[in-house]
């Protein structure tokens, strides 16, 4: 990792088209991801992950790791808009995948079909947000990593999906330290 590369995290990413955030009751949207075009009616969360070093997507992934072993009957998916590589350094730097799929979409056009963009200036360095990050360092040992590639603009978010394809629960963060409740995520596609 080199200055340069921190230093590019903080750089607006190319914009893309962004489709309107699946709302509750509706279709998942159809995506140009393969992985996620054809879930084979199997129940499926999604979470759309900030940059690969940020500390809120660290906590993110463990607990999404965590909830898929206790729920091995539900498909769990982590997209990635880091690099390839730095996102199989910084999966493997948190203790590795377990039972999770990931995806990798570094031109975001997954992302951008599930209505998540770019982000505010207020979203990202918001006072509580900072403070959060100090208190998840203290609490939980969980600190900022380096950055190899990824933008810290990018918004994240997180989806269950149903094994019709339905949208049952989830959106787009509004703040880059919301860490989602993945076991309310369960509960609303169990059957």
């Amino acid at each position: 990792m080199t200055l340069r590369q921190e230093l590019s995290s903080w750089l607006s990413p190319t914009p893309v088209p962004i489709q309107p955030a699946p709302v509750i009751g509706s279709k998942a949207p159809s995506t140009p991801n393969s992985a996620l075009s054809d879930l084979n009616g199997q129940p499926t969360i999604l979470t759309f992950l900030r940059h690969c070093g940020c500390p809120f997507a660290e906590r993110t992934f463990l607990r999404f790791r965590s909830t898929a072993s206790a729920h091995p009957k539900i498909k769990f998916i982590a997209i990635s808009h880091s690099s390839q590589s730095s996102t199989n350094k910084w999966v493997e730097a948190v203790g590795g995948t377990g039972p999770i799929q990931i995806i990798v979409d570094p031109m975001r056009k997954t992302y951008a079909q599930w209505g998540l963009g770019i982000s505010s200036l207020w979203h990202v360095l918001n006072p509580w947000g900072l403070w959060n990050v100090y208190k998840l360092g203290k609490e939980e040992n969980i600190w900022n990593r380096p950055t190899e590639s990824g933008s810290r603009w990018q918004t994240s978010g997180s989806f269950a999906i149903d094994r019709k394809g339905i949208v049952r629960w989830g959106g787009v963060a509004l703040r880059a330290n919301w860490v989602p409740d993945f076991e309310e995520a369960v509960r609303a596609i169990k059957e």
